[in-house]
């Protein structure tokens, strides 16, 4: 892993350009409109999920249609992404089961009806036990934590049941805790394959107040342990358990100034954490997603991997930080990332109201020293908008309109601005097009480093 350690001593500097750079151009015409694809076919062997980029949805008037030519991959380079073992989520469908994993469903239902003595069945996460078919979703959470082996599931899921009892959860769900922690753990967005998205900001407690606050004593540690009790169990409860449902989670952990392993209150918070949610939310994770990853977590990982499954570790995916934003691309559509992390999403703000999570993005790799250039054609009078990144700038960006008549004229919208890492992560731009013509959007990449550039548009009505 090229991240693990950092360098003894500073690369060489990159050569200089002995030419100019190459350019390369994505054209929005009046062609028929490309659709998403439809999910890859299920295989015998656990992938991962391939990492696709997301392809326009119809625009709101026939003014402008996109039709993109596909670039050649680039070179895979090496890089801090690692998974221990590839990990794909089973279906529910009782009809995917194989002969053997319904038989020992039945072998469970049994048990787990026997156990109750005549007594009513509880509700866990919200359902009802055996008052429908979600139950078998929920049973077959735990028979793949214990291998389906129906006697093991049978002493897990009572052990749950108990704890869930002492612990209080049904009230615990219903009470007002304290909401200091919510830039530390929310949600936001879904990703590829509909799962809800949790994020995990380690970060945030760099500030000492929020830290003493949260872990400083034992009392302390046990009322953050409530509060992320709570924000998963009402997290839970809104997921789908039919089966054709989703009702697992994606989540991802940023690192990033994270406190290191020497924080003994951090660690013992973490580790209990840990054996609470192993031990009592069997199977809810579709993916976890380790982003910004310094080298130290290394080391604290092998400390803590001896108190996970392996199929617990299976689902674990790293990124160190210069594949933080290509990471949670594979998995996650731009439109759906946080800004923060490199995609369009904003929560909470006006600053781009014409855009949501709904209006997709379209993402290109933009190569070393090269100049791409985003052509809209406008068959007709609109108002075009929209919006652009390259995630860590260090480019020129300009627009202009250029009009398909020859006595028509160029007209500089955006003239040709150096963009540094710093500047806004987001540029936003609009044209009222009265004449037939086309806008383009030029991004010059004189780095010798991969970018990413993510762009969407929309067509508005013209109005005077």
């Amino acid at each position: 892993m090229s991240d693990e350690t950092p360098p003894t001593q500073p690369p060489p500097p990159p050569p200089q350009p002995t030419s100019e750079p190459t350019e390369t151009t994505t054209t929005i015409s009046d062609e028929t409109q490309p659709t998403h694809p439809p999910p890859p076919e299920p295989t015998s062997e656990p992938t991962e999920p391939t990492p696709t980029m997301p392809e326009p949805t119809e625009p709101a008037s026939e003014a402008a249609l996109i039709t993109e030519s596909q670039e050649k991959q680039h070179q895979t380079q090496k890089s801090f992404i690692q998974s221990a073992v590839s990990f794909k989520v089973e279906s529910n469908l009782l009809a995917d089961l194989t002969d053997f994993q319904r038989k020992s469903l039945d072998d469970f239902k049994k048990l787990a009806a026997d156990s109750f003595s005549g007594e009513q069945p509880p509700s866990i996460w919200g359902v009802p036990l055996f008052a429908d078919d979600r139950t078998d979703v929920i049973l077959l959470k735990f028979l793949r934590a214990r291998d389906f082996k129906p006697v093991e599931a049978q002493s897990m899921l009572s052990k749950t049941l108990i704890w869930r009892k002492e612990f209080k959860i049904d009230k615990l769900v219903e009470e007002e805790l304290s909401d200091d922690l919510g830039k530390v753990v929310f949600m936001h967005g879904h990703d590829r394959e509909g799962h809800p998205v949790c994020y995990n900001v380690y970060g945030e407690f760099q500030n000492k107040e929020l830290y003493s606050k949260t872990f400083s004593s034992e009392e302390k540690r046990k009322r953050f342990l409530r509060w992320r009790i709570q924000f998963l169990e009402k997290s839970i409860r809104k997921l789908d358990f039919r089966g054709s449902g989703v009702n697992t989670i994606f989540q991802v952990n940023d690192l990033k100034n994270a406190p290191g392993p020497g924080k003994r209150d951090l660690r013992l918070a973490t580790r209990d954490a840990l054996s609470l949610l192993q031990d009592n939310y069997p199977e809810f994770v579709a993916k976890q997603v380790f982003i910004n990853v310094p080298w130290w977590y290394v080391a604290f990982y092998t400390m803590m991997s001896p108190f996970m499954t392996q199929r617990t570790k299976s689902k674990f995916v790293f990124a160190g930080p210069s594949k933080t934003a290509e990471t949670l691309f594979k998995y996650i559509s731009p439109e759906q990332v946080p800004i923060q992390y490199g995609g369009l999403s904003v929560d909470y703000c006006d600053c781009h109201p014409e855009f949501t999570v709904d209006d997709t993005a379209i993402a290109i790799n933009l190569k070393p020293t090269t100049k791409q250039f985003v052509e809209i054609i406008c068959n007709e009078t609109c108002v075009i908008v929209w919006e652009l990144r390259v995630v860590g700038w260090e480019v020129t960006y300009s627009a202009e309109f250029v009009p398909n008549s020859e006595d028509g004229y160029t007209v500089i919208i955006q003239k040709a601005t150096k963009m540094a890492s710093n500047d806004d992560p987001v540029i936003s731009g609009s044209f009222k097009v009265s004449d037939l013509g086309k806008i383009v959007l030029t991004v010059d990449n004189p780095t010798f480093k991969r970018k990413k550039l993510l762009y969407r548009y929309k067509v508005l009505p013209y109005s005077l």
